[in-house]
């Protein structure tokens, strides 16, 4: 993690979290329902973390309309959620027509290697 970055990073302490069950039917539904599904820390408008607003930038670049889910509600059961699907607990996640594409990072690569448009296109 860069500095810039982990200092942009929030530290966030529920007060309460939702039943992972819950969080599950979030995350399920989320992905399957939509083109593009970003999951991050904080909102479109207010991200909490330097990667997340690097992966909204980034999404955004390529895709004017895209589900966001903030993950802050309830992190732990987000991230078991988002494992499942991806088989990383890390945020902020991209999905593309139910498919992971990857965090802020891997959204970067395909950014400069000219490859994300591709992967978020309708």
């Amino acid at each position: 993690m860069t500095l810039e970055l982990e200092a942009l990073c929030m530290t966030f302490d529920p007060n309460e979290s939702l039943a992972q069950e819950e969080v599950d039917d979030i995350v399920d539904t989320a992905i399957e329902d939509n083109e593009i599904v970003l999951f991050i820390k904080g909102t479109r408008h207010m991200p909490q973390c330097g990667y997340s607003d690097r992966a909204l930038t980034l999404v955004g670049r390529h895709r004017e309309e895209f589900e966001v889910v903030d993950a802050l509600e309830s992190l732990a059961e987000f991230r078991t959620a988002l494992e499942r699907h991806s088989g990383r607990e890390t945020i902020p996640q991209t999905f593309a027509d139910g498919e992971f594409i990857g965090g802020s990072d891997i959204l970067l690569e395909l950014e400069e290697r000219g490859d994300l448009g591709g992967r978020l296109s309708a």
